[in-house]
């Protein structure tokens, strides 16, 4: 298998930027000879390492397609969220729906490639050969920094979002190995060698990037940051987690007053949200075209009261009949304190419309049958094709609670980490933890997971959560579901077998 995508020629970046910060720019025929030469080359060749940052059908690539992290299909969500107890059992669309919310992922052994994040690898050959042009320009010292900070993030972010997939994976991140029989080399590395890779990317990216990018919707400084926290919280490694986690706050980040403003259209920046991926009401979800948020389709009801306007004017809600294809549990939504704001974000009830958008004059409730709670954590409000909500990748929120973790792990339940997660639990309209949720540093542990199952839900953190406080086979079977052989990750497909791969361990 070759890691190696296409040189640059007549190429046409699609970026994560759209309407409000990266806008894609097409240019003419460009070859090795030509391009890039001069900074604006390499900045616009530097915005080619977006590409699987975006919210897209899929990706297409120097002849390779995939499925993006932060799209809706095989995305963060379905790979870490639906499989949990978070979100209810979905059978009525079969194929890979079915797999992954009842967490057997036993399907994916014989996925294609055009579905496989495995094919990421390639692209992580790509993102070496940016940084490798990048550092042997003649461009100025600021730029090249700011350039090849901007590819390490999104090259140690990408190597992070497999490791919590398959483990190791095999890539190449010198850029001497390009076109050469390293290239077919699948075996695995080292786990220690590839965090140290992964870590030093975001490390060098967080040294280098500025707080707040002239062109919304770049890496940043707190991006970095936060990326290079979950990558040592992932590890255990638990003082440097807190050291990366101690130095975003002292960015000056704070969270928002109201909760569901996080995720609303009109308020989508704000000081909490330190990296979103940007999303236009009028995108339609090509590759080519900007980034889409289409989550209302899949998480309303077909005969949910939406605002979504169809083609024929009708005021409709998702796709799915009888409930969304993503839906709360109950046991989800019973465990939140019924006064706390995030649980408004998921609709209990609901007064139910016909195909044509007209009330039926039915409410449809738990009593009636209701399957779950619908998630409506990112709201219909600005719809043209698909909704403008911003999609929130790392929030300030997310940060303290890694902090009170790291802490905890370290010291127990110290005043300083109870702190941080009484500020979430502030803002969320709840008391502060008291009495045996701080007795000991194991109750703080099930603590901090119960509060970020409730402040991260619908967020893609989940089973990356369960596996790394040894939750994932209890918490799952909690709400009837039987977990997958293998340490909650994935197995390897049939086609990288073949070409030399290691399975993961315990399939």
């Amino acid at each position: 298998m070759k890691k190696i995508i296409l040189i640059f020629v007549l190429f046409i970046i699609a970026i994560a930027g759209c309407k409000k910060g990266l806008e894609p720019v097409p240019y003419g025929s460009l070859t090795p000879a030509n391009f890039p030469k001069s900074e604006g080359d390499f900045n616009l060749l530097t915005t080619g390492v977006y590409k699987l940052f975006t919210s897209k059908w899929g990706y297409s690539d120097g002849g390779v397609s995939g499925n993006l992290f932060f799209g809706v299909e095989y995305s963060n969500v379905f790979l870490n969220d639906y499989p949990t107890d978070l979100i209810a059992y979905f059978p009525e669309w079969g194929g890979f729906f079915d797999g992954f919310s009842k967490a057997d992922f036993n399907f994916l052994k014989t996925l294609a490639s055009n579905r496989n994040h495995l094919e990421k690898i390639r692209f992580i050959t790509k993102v070496t050969q940016i940084i490798n042009d990048i550092e042997k320009s003649e461009i100025s010292d600021a730029s090249k920094k700011q350039y090849t900070a901007e590819a390490k993030a999104a090259r140690g972010s990408l190597m992070y979002y497999l490791l919590t997939m398959y483990g190791p994976v095999p890539v190449i991140t010198d850029a001497g190995k390009i076109g050469t029989d390293e290239e077919k080399n699948m075996k695995r590395p080292a786990r220690d060698a590839y965090v140290s890779v992964a870590a030093a990317d975001l490390r060098f990216a967080a040294d280098n990037l500025v707080k707040s990018p002239a062109d919304y919707g770049r890496f940043n400084k707190g991006y970095a940051l936060t990326m290079l926290a979950r990558l040592y919280l992932n590890e255990k490694n638990w003082q440097k987690a807190e050291q990366a986690a101690r130095e975003v706050v002292a960015l000056g980040y704070s969270l928002a007053p109201s909760y569901a403003s996080l995720f609303k259209a009109a308020t989508e920046k704000n000081n909490e949200t330190i990296w979103a991926v940007t999303c236009d009401p009028t995108a339609n979800g090509n590759d080519d075209k900007t980034n889409m948020n289409a989550w209302s389709y899949y998480c309303f009801p077909a005969n949910f009261p939406g605002n979504i306007t169809s083609a024929g004017g009708r005021k409709l809600g998702g796709w799915a009949s009888p409930a969304g294809a993503f839906t709360a549990t109950w046991k989800f939504y019973d465990s939140f304190d019924p006064s706390d704001t995030r649980r408004a974000l998921l609709v209990d009830q609901y007064a139910a419309v016909n195909s044509s958008g007209n009330p039926t004059g039915v409410n449809v409730t738990r009593a009636s049958g209701m399957r779950g709670p619908v998630i409506a954590k990112y709201p219909d409000d600005d719809p043209t094709a698909f909704a403008g909500n911003d999609i929130p990748i790392c929030r300030y929120s997310d940060v303290l609670l890694t902090l009170a973790e790291a802490i905890n792990e370290q010291n127990g339940p110290t005043g300083e980490a109870q702190g941080y997660i009484n500020q979430v639990r502030t803002r969320a309209g709840i008391s502060n933890l008291t009495g045996a949720d701080i007795s000991s540093k194991d109750a703080l542990r099930d603590a901090i997971l119960r509060e970020r199952g409730w402040e991260l839900f619908f967020e893609g953190h989940r089973r990356i959560d369960l596996i790394r406080m040894n939750k994932w086979t209890s918490t799952l079977a909690s709400v009837g579901k039987t977990a997958s052989p293998g340490p909650a990750l994935f197995p390897v497909p049939q086609y990288m077998l073949d070409l030399g791969m290691e399975q993961t361990p315990g399939y």
